[in-house]
């Protein structure tokens, strides 16, 4: 299910491809139903931030936060080089050796301008410089890479054209969606070519364009959400700037105009040179108020669609953009076409510099402007393909080899990829026949090789034989910490980072490389939860390659595993380059087999292949193994793996790594299929296939397997038997593999990794255990094994350094494997100095293996000859309670929790705080379609379909929620994914959105009454403590703390919150959400206010209870009514009809008629009722202006004088002067009836100031009637005064009067103040006439700065449609 947004069901979260559990989503529906529901606090919002340590959302990046899980660009940009950003270090702690004879000496070299140059694009390492040296022509000719990434720009440096001249990009294409805009509205131009844009503003298309029909689609964009975050930050700059400079400008003159009427008038008594002197002071006051509260949404840019008659065709206007007026009109734009067609980009303007791809689909109703959401996928395509013909050394490692960009980063979500991305871009890159597929995105993932992308990917390498090549991950130094899809898919070759001593002195200039390459500390690890190996091989893990012109430089120097990436894709291109000009066909995977049989050991430990793969990938060696080996069948050995005489679960490895496991000997079940390519004929190549296959294990007292295999086109099985008693504690690695009997030049023909883990035991009580004396130098890992005692639930660690010159830097994690739990990871980066200590605690679960991971950094320390000397401590810490979730059921009845120490003496300090309030809707609207062919068809041929849910929420007072796609007023206020962050919003009504995508119609119909529970924050509220299960009742017995003693258990009841602490308005059966935590810290003296401040906290709910029903209130006998029978119905029939004229339509003429018929009627039968005089001008203002305005606003001011006419207001006014007893029933009734017709009457004098205002505004030619305006003006006086006796004229609901008043005086700076005081008073409701009021003012006023940032913020606020999904 392609799921960009995040629902909940009934407390559990779903999620689609855009959150970590997406690659675990069902292969039947693909829906993600987690079965470990994960806790809000654990779902953070992943952000693509290319410049950040770790994969962010979705390249293998790098990241700087230590916590949660995420996904995007795996990449770092060096600017961050003395945090947890761009390195890495080795694995295992093992060094790189076996390079080779041709490498070996890459260890003493020196730099020059020429092997510093090589170093920024390395080749070297994977031997494609030689391997081009000897083959130039094979330089990725004839083979196409699909980049699925962040997006791409086709201006950037190298990226024009390939090695023999060919174009470098063949499409560029936003698969998210988040360029689309909506171009479905037709207009025609007048005879003077003028059109009306989407935004409002005229358009003049160009004469000289064709279009036969006459029809332009129009449609528009907030030009800021086409960018970056970067280049909006530093267009905002810059514009900020320039509109500083202008309001400073107007400033000086209202302050010259303030300061010439003080010397001209140096005293002020008279009223009116008072009021002028407030106007002049109020016009100062709003223009700094402005530059204040500047708030900077960037330009509207206008898009116009139409057909030429051969294809479709776009043009942009950016004027707003420009700050020459004569710059960026619609008519001066050089018209564009889909990318694939004339391969031709646009620039939006020189501030911003940002190139951009228009594509149109349905049939011109959709108009795609293509942008990047960062510099990443520009670099990574650089990395696989760039060209620079002045410079052969800065070229990419396939120079030769075209591409096709495919966004899958969603500009709406900080560049994190989507389902509908990605599926969307599997079709792209098999539309174009594509060889390759580079993806450098990925994330965590609850079960490996599976879900919905995984079963896509995997039909395509099958049917299509497209090669897929991704980032490990971002998220080392730990084991089993490769992400999805590159380090836990079969059918993908996944690579880690390797760096040399070259890219160390060149790249990244450090003073002093290290001595042999090593793995980037930050490269994900393998095994995969199910004991695959992870990595693949690996490749050079950074580079300086070509970025975005809009970055303002040509190319830049980023490292991660997506950066690796492309480099192993690049090289892999150049084999299929040469197998194409040499007529040899390949495969998926005899390529994959190719490249894990030719690589060159990273490390001399067995384990090591758990951080490096089978090596560092080596083309030249590759290429000799594809060439003798061409004859040999293409088949891929699917490998499964059961423990002897179970079915479930199934692996594709042995993964031992409990204590339970690993004491006594296994049996195991492998099961080898051979897989074809669909099409491989049944007689010339299933029946014949038939392999004599040698098995070996690695180490025989270890792993013990059968001496042969026949294996046929249907598989067969066979055992392996595991022995792990005889192993010491830690890591052990070990391969069984199967080697042709006829051919064992081929290499291992299949894998099957052997992964066992001893842990520690820890027996001492309390339990600490320590390792002391760990030596470190740069890149150095230590990895220590423990099993959790049972009854640990967190840790407290404390490390000390000694030893050392030069600032260290050091990466700890801790990581625990679960079933079907994503890994349970803590990391932290921390720096040291000098010699020193730190403390720190996490969450861990006992009876579970943790891995303990200590590296320093690959970089940290280079140039010293002083190791780093660790002394690593952990004391584990555990208190059981009865409940781990505690839900209060809305009663008044406390719970009762027992606790108690299960290792040692803890403190016992209960925290419980509520801060959520979780509400559940039902939608109000569910809209099914079938989407447009073309993008949204399958490889199968299916037809996407789409389903958007629609709920409705109110909000009663400012709040903060966590957003899916929230609109108001048709505006967007948040968009959201399954890491969202709250956004605050204003009071009012909200409608909620969710888009789904998939191509079976029964499912999507299933999910059309689905529940959403939206969260929003509160005002934390604590509950109480008692030791007394009476302690509510009578107060007393307040719980703080205890200390609890190993076997005693100790009770505490916890009380619900008072009826005064739940948030007014709540509805009932909602829940009041939160935490509760029971430890303290041992190294922290201060007291914890919230749960979160310790280590482990537990959830806690609230369920509202519904409102006691209102007391009777005391009824008084009304005295009998002084009216008789027939007088009160008399009265009901009054009342009756009048109603019955309210709910008169008068949409056609003869509707109009009636109603004035009726309104004749009545008035002549009640000639002085007040509420229906009312009511006939509530209907005049509520009905179309019939005729012409003069007229009608006569109407108006008819209407409201006889409505002030009818009442006597000598009467009214003594009437509401006096005091009423609440007790007096009838005289409450009076007051009622009396305050009714003040509101009346102070409607009617409104509306006929209104009326007599824009009277005035209405420009008459005739002199009499000139005099006629002459008079209303005093009328409109005369009204005011009038209204101010009765209501506040500067309360929202009459300001606008005022506000009309002051500007018929040319009092504009007042006026312009009122009206603003009066739109924040609305706090985000005010309507859509107030802000053109206040545009009409600053027009008037000549400040044209203020007049565009208005308009701008118009089309924000009201847009004129909804963006696409």
């Amino acid at each position: 299910m392609d799921l960009t947004l995040q629902l909940q069901f009934n407390g559990a979260f779903f999620k689609g491809p855009s959150c970590p559990s997406y690659w675990a989503s069902s292969s039947s529906t693909s829906l993600s139903l987690p079965r470990d529901f994960i806790s809000p606090r654990f779902l953070h919002r992943r952000r693509l931030n290319s410049f950040r340590r770790r994969s962010c959302p979705r390249s293998r990046g790098i990241r700087l936060r230590r916590s949660g899980f995420s996904a995007m660009p795996c990449s770092s940009s060096e600017t961050l080089t003395a945090s947890r950003v761009g390195c890495g270090g080795g694995g295992g702690g093992g060094r790189v050796v076996g390079i080779g004879a041709d490498n070996a000496s890459v260890a003493n070299f020196k730099l020059n301008e020429s092997t510093f140059l090589a170093s920024l694009m390395p080749k070297k390492e994977i031997c494609a410089d030689r391997f081009l040296e000897a083959h130039p022509e094979y330089d990725g000719r004839g083979v196409v890479i699909a980049i699925f990434d962040s997006g791409f720009d086709p201006s950037a440096a190298g990226l024009h054209v390939t090695s023999d001249g060919k174009p470098k990009v063949l499409d560029v294409i936003d698969c998210t969606g988040s360029g689309d805009i909506d171009t479905s509205t037709v207009v025609k131009a007048n005879e003077d070519g003028l059109i009306r844009g989407a935004s409002g503003a005229p358009l003049v298309v160009n004469s000289s364009w064709k279009n036969p029909t006459g029809e332009w689609r129009v449609g528009c964009k907030l030009v800021y959400q086409l960018f970056t975050d970067d280049l909006t930050s530093r267009v905002k700059k810059e514009r900020r700037k320039t509109w500083d400079e202008k309001n400073q400008e107007e400033i000086a003159k209202a302050l010259k105009n303030l300061y010439d009427f003080d010397q001209k008038h140096s005293k002020v008594d008279d009223a009116k040179l008072k009021k002028t002197r407030e106007d002049l002071q109020s016009r100062v006051d709003f223009l700094k108020k402005q530059a204040d509260k500047y708030e900077d949404k960037g330009p509207v840019i206008d898009a116009v669609v139409w057909h030429d008659g051969e294809v479709w065709r776009v043009a942009l206007d950016t004027q707003s953009l420009e700050e020459d007026p004569d710059c960026g009109k619609l008519a001066d734009f050089s018209p564009l076409t889909n990318y694939r067609i004339e391969r031709k980009c646009g620039v939006f303007s020189r501030l911003d510099a940002c190139a951009f791809v228009a594509n149109v689909y349905d049939e011109g109703k959709v108009l795609s402007i293509v942008t990047d959401s960062s510099p990443h996928g520009t670099h990574v395509a650089g990395i696989a393909t760039a060209h620079h013909p002045e410079e052969h050394l800065l070229n990419g490692v396939a120079p030769g080899a075209q591409i096709i960009s495919c966004k899958i980063g969603d500009s709406r979500l900080g560049s994190m990829e989507t389902g509908t991305g990605l599926t969307r871009a599997l079709i792209a890159a098999l539309e174009h026949n594509c060889d390759l597929v580079n993806m450098s995105y990925g994330e965590p993932a609850l079960l490996p090789d599976y879900g919905r992308f995984v079963d896509l990917v995997t039909e395509a390498v099958n049917k299509r034989r497209l090669i897929f090549v991704s980032s490990a991950g971002n998220s080392g130094p730990a084991l089993t910490t490769v992400g999805a899809p590159g380090g836990t898919t079969s059918s993908i070759i996944g690579v880690g980072a390797y760096v040399s001593p070259a890219m160390a002195a060149g790249a990244h200039s450090v003073v002093e490389p290290p001595g042999e390459g090593l793995e980037y500390t930050w490269s994900s690890r393998g095994p995969t939860s199910d004991g695959d190996l992870g990595v693949c091989i690996s490749a050079p893990g950074g580079a300086v390659a070509p970025v975005p012109t809009w970055t303002l430089q040509r190319r830049m120097l980023m490292n991660g595993t997506s950066m690796a990436s492309p480099s192993a894709c690049g090289a892999v291109a150049l084999l299929l380059s040469a197998m194409k000009a040499e007529g040899i066909p390949v495969s998926p995977y005899s390529v994959r087999r190719a490249l894990e049989n030719t690589s060159i050991p990273v490390g001399d430990l067995p384990e090591d292949k758990l951080t490096t793969g089978q090596g560092l990938m080596q083309v030249d060696k590759a290429y000799e193994y594809l060439k003798q080996f061409k004859d040999c069948p293409c088949v891929f050995y699917q490998i499964k793996v059961n423990l002897s005489g179970k079915t479930t679960p199934t692996s594709r490895g042995i993964y031992l790594r409990e204590a339970t496991a690993c004491r006594q000997s296994t049996e195991w079940t492998v099961q080898v299929d051979p897989k074809f390519h669909e099409g491989a004929s049944n007689l010339k190549e299933l029946v014949p296939f038939e392999e004599c296959l040698e098995l070996h294990s690695t180490d025989e007292g270890v792993v013990r397997v059968p001496d042969y295999l026949l294996l046929t086109h249907n598989g067969r099985s066979f055992n392996v038997v595991v022995d792990p008693t005889n192993l010491g504690d830690g890591v052990h690695y070990f391969e069984v593999y199967g080697i042709d009997c006829k051919a064992p030049q081929r290499g291992p023909l299949f894998r099957i990794p052997v992964t066992i883990i001893i842990p520690t035991t820890v027996a001492n009580r309390p339990p600490v255990i320590s390792f002391q004396q760990m030596s470190f130098i740069s890149g150095h890992i230590e990895r220590r094994y423990i099993e959790v005692p049972l009854g640990a639930t967190w840790a407290e660690a404390t490390i000390r350094t000694s030893g050392f010159d030069t600032t260290r830097r050091f990466y700890i994690d801790t990581l625990q494997l679960c079933p079907l739990r994503r890994p349970i990871k803590w990391e932290n980066a921390a720096t040291f100095a000098s010699p020193s200590a730190k403390s720190f605690a996490f969450p861990v679960v006992s009876g579970q293996t943790m891995e303990l991971a200590l590296a320093q950094f690959w970089s940290s320390g280079l140039g010293s000859r002083e190791p780093t000397i660790v002394d690593f401590e952990i004391a584990f810490h555990g208190i059981g309670v009865n409940k781990e979730e505690l839900i209060l059921d809305g009663s008044e009845a406390p719970i009762k929790v027992e606790a108690e120490a299960l290792l040692a003496s803890e403190k016992l300090v209960p925290i419980a705080v509520l801060n959520k309030i979780r509400v559940p809707y039902q939608p109000v609207d569910a809209q099914l379609k079938t989407l447009s062919t073309g993008r949204d068809t399958l490889l199968s041929g299916k037809q996407i379909l789409a389903l958007t849910l629609t709920w409705v929420m109110l909000l009663l007072s400012w709040c903060r929620c966590l957003p899916l796609f929230i609109k108001k007023f048709m505006r967007v206020h948040a968009m959201g994914d399954v890491y969202p962050a709250s956004s605050k919003l204003p009071k009012g009504e909200y409608k909620l959105q969710l888009y789904l995508r998939h191509e079976n119609v029964q499912l999507l119909e299933k999910l059309k009454q689905l529940i959403v529970f939206i969260e929003r924050n509160m005002g934390e509220v604590r509950l109480n403590l008692h030791s007394e299960p009476d302690g509510p009742v009578t107060g007393n017995g307040a719980f703080k703390s205890s200390v609890l003693m190993p076997g005693v258990k100790e009770a505490f009841y916890l009380c619900p919150p008072t009826k005064d602490k739940i948030p007014k308005n709540t509805p009932q059966g909602s829940m009041m959400v939160g935490e509760i935590s029971y430890g303290k810290l041992s190294f922290d003296d201060k007291e914890g206010k919230n749960p979160k401040d310790n280590p482990v906290s537990y959830p806690i709910s609230y369920v509202v209870p519904p409102n006691k029903p209102e007391e009777d209130k005391k009824t008084v006998s009304a005295p009998n009514s002084s009216k008789s029978v027939s007088e009160r119905l008399e009265q009901e029939v009054r009342d009756t009809k009048i109603k019955f004229l309210g709910n008169l339509k008068q949409e056609t003429e003869e509707e109009r008629s009636e109603w004035r018929k009726l309104c004749a009627c009545l008035k002549s039968e009640y000639p002085n009722h007040t509420p229906l005089f009312a009511k006939i001008l509530e209907g005049l203002l509520s009905g179309p202006e019939a005729g012409d305005k003069i007229s009608y606003h006569k109407e108006i001011i008819d209407a409201a004088n006889e409505v002030v006419c009818s009442v006597d207001v000598d009467e009214l006014a003594r009437f509401l002067l006096q005091k009423s007893e609440p007790e007096d029933e009838e005289a409450e009734n009076l007051k009622k009836k009396m305050e009714m017709t003040r509101d009346q009457l102070a409607e009617a004098l409104y509306q006929k100031g209104l009326a007599i205002a824009r009277l005035e505004d209405l420009k008459v030619e005739k002199e009499e009637e000139r005099e006629e305006e002459s008079s209303q003006k005093d009328r409109f006086e005369e009204n005011f005064k009038e209204l101010t006796k009765w209501v506040d004229v500067k309360s929202s609901k009459f300001c606008t009067l005022t506000v009309l008043r002051e500007k018929r005086l040319s009092r504009l700076g007042t006026a312009l103040k009122v009206l603003d005081d009066m739109i924040q008073n609305e706090n985000g409701s005010a309507n859509k006439k107030l802000y053109e009021m206040k545009l009409g003012l600053l027009e008037e006023l000549g400040w044209s700065h203020l007049v565009t940032y208005e308009k701008q913020w118009m089309q924000v606020r009201f847009p004129a449609s909804l963006p696409l999904f």
